[in-house]
């Protein structure tokens, strides 16, 4: 981005973090969601004790299941669900940064790869869907075989 002015402060302003990016409307919701965690376990409570990963992480899919399965608000303190999941990330973010936080996520998995790979595939949609269907018959027959073996005790 430039500028149009030539003030010094301008130059040395520009190299800062962009914080006028973030929208006003998300810092009001992160902010109830924030009181809402002050009311129940103290305001800065991350930074007196260490906090898990996957505590936050666990919390932050729950809030973004129950938003995309259609409940706008948490039905115990009535804050946006996703206000409650950027609350999740940002105790993890400022946990990591002052030293209190326990990294528990798990050994590193195929996610990212996964991820780069579906995006410059040349497979069929379809293809993989169809994949995706008989991976499932074979683990529900996996399934069924194990039930099976408990219940023979073999």
């Amino acid at each position: 981005m430039s500028y149009p002015d030539d003030n010094p402060k301008t130059v040395i302003g520009a190299t800062k973090v962009p914080l006028h990016l973030v929208p006003p409307s998300a810092i009001h919701f992160l902010a109830l969601a924030f009181k809402d965690g002050a009311k129940k376990y103290g305001p800065y409570n991350w930074r007196d004790h260490t906090v898990s990963a996957s505590v936050y992480f666990g919390a932050a899919k729950r809030h973004l299941d129950a938003w995309w399965d259609g409940e706008t608000l948490s039905s115990d303190a009535l804050v946006h669900h996703l206000a409650h999941t950027m609350a999740c990330c940002a105790i993890v973010l400022d946990a990591m940064t002052v030293g209190k936080l326990n990294d528990d996520r798990p050994t590193p998995g195929a996610a990212s790869s996964l991820q780069a790979n579906f995006a410059t595939s040349s497979i069929p949609v379809d293809d993989v869907n169809n994949f995706l269907d008989s991976m499932t018959v074979i683990a529900r027959e996996l399934e069924d075989f194990r039930r099976t073996d408990d219940a023979t005790g073999v």
